[in-house]
């Protein structure tokens, strides 16, 4: 059981599998599973997960944190009133990946996690730190959930089940290629799966919804024997007056810059600009030499802040689950640091508490 929630969260090497989504024609795709733009592989061995665990046992890592992640009382009120055509953007982060995001008439969800372990059991794995931002019952009805891979810290099988059967009907699942198949297993059939730079439309009281799927660097499992056999990737959402981007997981590479180039027709300056908000981890980067390819650290997250020249990012993917050796609370300290180096203003790229709800601007079109 410890092998298999290790496998299915930081990268442990694992049996090959057969792709059944594979295209010949697209560089990502193999026939025994996907692969990143930038970089052959990120698999680490047994011995390497030994090494890690060996060190991190010596130096009594993670440490614990100094102080807990910040918690508000969500603003319930606001966020169940906040809908139609009439909608305010506005982000209310539940925790780890997990953020609700009202936009272009939409209630999203990213990476939906409201368990207490990121586990394939509840009785073993990391361990939430602190109850979701807000509890499933509250949340006002779920129209969209992204879906960015199949790690047991983003794909949450209890999570999906329930919002799937929220009253009111399920939300659309927008899952990376390979994932609906899973879903299909659990019983979940209102899903729709993308590859890289594929995109939906969604219309709502407020407009046209788009939905794109990028590149991002990372992999996928759920166990020993399903390594790579599904796409990971983010999201870029676009409505006529707010655009949003997630980063998933990732390691840092040239994809953020390609996904800037990618949009820079639609996010001129008299169209707006880039995104107005980035969602971009932050957390479970220690230590570096086994992580680096696979998660990016503040240093990092602050550069693809840069790349996709977004307004303003959030860092999320830190201060619940308890994975590597950075002491929950170190993710914030490191950001602070990190944009000092670059000079950039808090504002542009902070944290938030959980349950914390930041209205945004719309975005202005010149006319």
């Amino acid at each position: 059981m410890k092998f298999i929630v290790i496998c299915g969260l930081l990268g442990l090497s694992a049996c090959a599998s057969v792709n059944e989504d594979y295209n010949p024609a697209k560089k990502h795709h193999r026939p025994e599973g996907f692969q990143n733009n930038y970089i052959d592989v990120i698999d680490k061995s047994r011995l390497d997960l030994l090494r890690w665990k060996w060190q991190s046992t010596l130096a009594g890592l993670p440490k614990p944190p100094e102080k807990p992640t910040p918690t508000v009382s969500p603003d319930i009120k606001f966020v169940a009133a906040n809908r139609g055509a009439a909608q305010e953007p506005a982000i209310t982060w539940i925790g780890h990946a997990t953020m609700l995001v009202q936009m272009g008439g939409l209630n999203i969800l990213t990476d939906p996690h409201f368990s207490e372990r990121a586990s394939p059991v509840q009785f073993a794995g990391p361990k939430r730190a602190q109850p979701p931002g807000m509890a499933l019952k509250d949340l006002p009805h779920i129209d969209l959930v992204l879906l960015s891979h199949n790690h047991y810290d983003h794909l949450d099988a209890g999570s999906v089940k329930a919002l799937n059967a929220q009253a009111g009907g399920a939300p659309l699942f927008i899952v990376p290629l390979g994932v609906k198949k899973w879903f299909a297993a659990e019983g979940i059939t209102n899903v729709q799966q993308l590859d890289w730079w594929d995109q939906t439309t969604l219309k709502t009281a407020a407009g046209q919804v788009e939905v794109h799927f990028t590149p991002v660097q990372h992999w996928s499992a759920r166990g020993p024997g399903d390594r790579r056999r599904s796409l990971w990737g983010g999201f870029a959402v676009f409505a006529s007056d707010f655009q949003m981007y997630f980063s998933g997981d990732t390691g840092y590479s040239q994809d953020f810059n390609d996904t800037q180039k990618h949009f820079a027709a639609r996010q001129t300056p008299a169209l707006g600009g880039s995104f107005d908000i980035a969602l971009i981890a932050v957390g479970a980067y220690a230590p570096r030499w086994f992580m680096k390819d696979q998660h990016i650290d503040p240093t990092d997250a602050v550069q693809i802040h840069l790349d996709l020249q977004a307004k303003r990012s959030v860092g999320v993917h830190w201060g619940t689950f308890t994975m590597t050796d950075e002491s929950l609370d170190q993710p914030p300290k490191d950001l602070a640091l990190a944009r000092t180096v670059k000079q950039l203003p808090q504002e542009s790229f902070d944290v938030m508490a959980i349950g914390q709800t930041i209205k945004l601007p719309r975005r202005r079109v010149a006319q």
